[in-house]
């Protein structure tokens, strides 16, 4: 997913999500060994903690007639200089859970 907004105040995430099956709740983790090119690192674990509250915010929304039950791994995500932030990285975590769901009830309909 990569979320990219421009104008004065610019956005910029991306980051690649896998959704797996679980048994109760929502688990968020970063795949062990991920590496992204941005400094400063110190800021990369507020990142990972925008996406896994964008994912957790956009699944709990009641108007999906859903209870989530899924392990959430962060494969991959870039940031830039110039637009990373922790807004930026949120709402590409709630975008990410948004197309998961999206995919899930097509998969559903098609009887998969």
């Amino acid at each position: 997913m990569l979320h990219r907004k421009q104008n004065c105040a610019p956005h910029f995430a991306g980051i690649v999500v896998d959704f797996e099956p679980a048994a109760e709740g929502v688990a968020f983790e970063v795949a062990e060994g991920l590496t992204v090119d941005y400094e400063p690192a110190e800021d990369l674990p507020r990142f990972f903690a925008a996406v896994a509250a964008g994912i957790e915010e956009q699944l709990s929304l009641p108007e999906h007639g859903v209870v989530a039950a899924t392990r959430v791994v962060l494969r991959q995500a870039r940031a830039d200089r110039f637009g990373s932030h922790e807004l930026a990285f949120r709402i590409a975590g709630w975008l990410a859970a948004r197309e998961a769901l999206e995919r899930g009830t097509r998969a559903a309909a098609a009887g998969r």
